[in-house]
């Protein structure tokens, strides 16, 4: 490391930007750019708030079976990964701005079939539309805000995706709540429409936003990507710095220079690089990118919202509006604690808050199973016991928005290099969709088998698993930009001690 590199180092650890000034805010077109690429995520929050409610009232309108409802929750999922993985590519070829815009458009077409379903067939085919694009939103959104974001406000910008996911989540709990006096043959049918509301607004919005400057330069479109620079950088000086920076990471990235013909680039032989012959330190980002994103859906998240009326009409709870209540109350703890999550990301740094969130989680998921194996033997079903499981419910979701919610879209999107970043993202985020689809899919089957109490405490175990795993393999990225990430994954850039930014890396 030479001593240039060690003085930015150093400026950053102190709380200084790349020109040793005090950083003490955010450029506002740089916090209206990550706004706007964020808001796509708001599709899939609130798909998932509104599914949760809506579901019961399909079941009883379209007389479907338990089987049938595991299948309709969890084919977005399922099939939000062939949009995770085809995104990388759209995104490389097409640009992360258009490939945005391309999700909005995506999920609004299933959004009005959703609403104008009238079978259960067609009903599935408009989740499987909209699974696609918000595979496409879960990749895009945080890459584009990370390849504009400065590296001292990156992970709260990068998160702002989870905080529009836990809004969509709470929008969608408040119209289930809202609607839910309506007749069942239409409630359910606004709930599931009123989605392209948001997909139309975000599809405009998006139009208004620049391209990445990363993925400029990756095209050899420099003096574009200056012009962007310029204006989500404070001056001309912190521009030509960052256009420096990432040209020259992008010349070493393809092999040649950033000002020569890579606008030939498409992401060309990536695939290959990840899957079939990658570097150690490509197969180290590889396993944590992978890792962080089946944990934070092997961890049930997912599951127990989509599921969460069914779980307390098991403990009790009857009443249809008073189960939306208590959804109401979980997205409000989520909402919150993603906000404090966010706001604290690039202060602590990802490990501590992914650590303390994993650990709460299982010690919650833990009280909850054992709170419902107290319910499922008593015939009186006390309520101190219901609202035990209530709190571990809004505990779970409350750490799970500190630690796994933000910060695995902020991890995938920062620790692959350049020209690996959208489809290496993509790749990881499809591993994403899958667990999440099939614990979807297979929630109810399971817990009918071992009940909630003991699918709970499985999920408890998960997380145990989870937080060693984050321990060993996932390194501290804070306050380092996305071109010096990279050197934490590589063997010569270890220390002494053979740490690796605060952890020590496995052999891998």
């Amino acid at each position: 490391m030479d001593a240039n590199e060690m003085e930015s180092q150093q400026h950053r650890a102190a709380g200084d930007d790349d020109f040793g000034r005090v950083n003490t805010g955010l450029n506002k077109y740089t916090i209206f750019c990550a706004l706007l690429a964020s808001t796509n995520s708001i599709l899939l929050g609130y798909d998932i708030g509104v599914m949760s409610g809506a579901v019961l009232f399909i079941k009883e309108n379209l007389k479907i079976s338990s089987v049938q409802v595991e299948i309709l929750v969890g084919s977005l999922n399922v099939l939000s990964l062939m949009g995770s993985l085809a995104s990388g590519k759209t995104s490389d070829y097409i640009g992360r701005r258009y490939t945005i815009v391309l999700a909005a458009a995506t999920f609004l077409v299933g959004a009005l079939l959703m609403g104008f379903a009238p079978s259960f067939s067609l009903l599935l085919a408009g989740r499987i539309v909209a699974g696609i694009g918000v595979g496409y939103s879960l990749m895009i959104s945080p890459v584009y805000t990370a390849e504009i974001s400065p590296a001292m406000k990156r992970g709260f910008l990068t998160s702002l995706p989870e905080v529009f996911i836990v809004s969509g989540i709470l929008l969608g709990y408040i119209v289930n709540y809202s609607l839910s006096g309506l007749p069942q043959n239409i409630n359910w049918r606004l709930m599931l429409g009123f989605a392209a509301i948001p997909a139309i607004a975000i599809g405009f919005g998006v139009t208004a936003m620049p391209e990445s400057p990363r993925w400029l330069v990756m095209k050899g479109r420099t003096d574009e990507a200056k012009g962007v620079l310029v204006k989500v950088s404070d001056s001309c000086q912190e521009a030509e710095f960052r256009l420096n920076e990432i040209t020259k990471a992008a010349a070493l990235d393809i092999g040649q220079s950033a000002s020569s013909s890579n606008n030939e680039w498409r992401g060309q032989w990536v695939w290959r690089e990840l899957l079939l012959s990658p570097s150690r330190p490509v197969r180290r980002i590889l396993v944590a990118a992978i890792g962080i994103n089946f944990f934070m859906q092997a961890s049930g998240n997912d599951a127990v919202i989509y599921y969460c009326p069914e779980v307390f009409k098991d403990a009790g709870i009857h009443n249809k509006r008073q189960l939306f209540g208590v959804n109401v109350i979980i997205g409000v703890a989520k909402a919150s604690f993603v906000l404090i999550s966010a706001l604290y990301l690039d202060k602590f740094g990802r490990r501590p808050l992914l650590l303390l969130g994993s650990i709460g989680m299982a010690v919650s998921l833990a009280v909850l199973g054992m709170g419902s194996k107290f319910l499922e033997h008593s015939e009186s079903k006390p309520l101190w016991a219901i609202i035990v499981c209530i709190v571990a419910v809004c505990a779970d979701v409350s750490f799970f928005s500190i630690g796994l919610g933000p910060i695995t879209w902020v991890y995938s999107s920062e620790i692959f290099p350049l020209r690996l970043r959208a489809q290496g993202t993509g790749l990881a985020i499809s591993v994403n969709r899958l667990v999440s689809g099939v614990l979807s899919m297979t929630f109810l089957t399971i817990s009918n088998k071992i009940t909630f109490g003991g699918m709970f405490l499985v999920l408890s175990g998960v997380m145990v698993v989870g937080t060693l795993f984050f321990y060993f393999f996932l390194p501290e990225t804070k306050s380092k930009s996305l071109e010096e990430v990279w050197a934490l994954f590589e063997d010569k850039d270890k220390n002494d001690d053979g740490e690796m930014g605060g952890v020590q890396m496995r052999e891998i």
